[in-house]
């Protein structure tokens, strides 16, 4: 349901339509991850939704070290999957991404760019 404290107010549809993307796309990296693992290969995943965790003033605090933890994690990396659901690419994600290119990263999409 919507947070009636929100300061800002959305649809009962449009509400649905988030966790129904949020569903698929845990669901779609459920299935990566277990792909993956068969291939032999080590999945490191986001972990959590920095961008959910913005929008909290309680754990707003924690952004800064996840940026930093993401970034530790592509140069771990030997390829960065990008979760571009709906062709979407948010601000962490395009920080990320630079940061994987720049660094020599092999950089696959989730879907195909448009």
């Amino acid at each position: 349901m919507p947070n009636k404290k929100r300061k800002f107010k959305i649809t009962q549809e449009e509400y649905d339509q988030v966790q129904s993307n949020r569903y698929q796309l845990g669901y779609q990296m459920g299935m990566i991850e277990e792909r993956n693992r068969w291939l032999g290969k080590i999945v490191l995943t986001i972990g959590c939704n920095t961008h959910d965790i913005a929008r909290s003033e309680e754990l707003k605090s924690y952004k800064p070290m996840l940026d930093k933890l993401h970034i530790r994690k592509i140069d771990l990396a030997d390829e960065v999957l990008i979760l571009n659901v709906g062709g979407y690419i948010g601000e962490s994600t395009r920080s990320e991404l630079k940061y994987a290119v720049e660094h020599g990263k092999t950089v696959a999409y989730l879907e195909e760019i448009k």
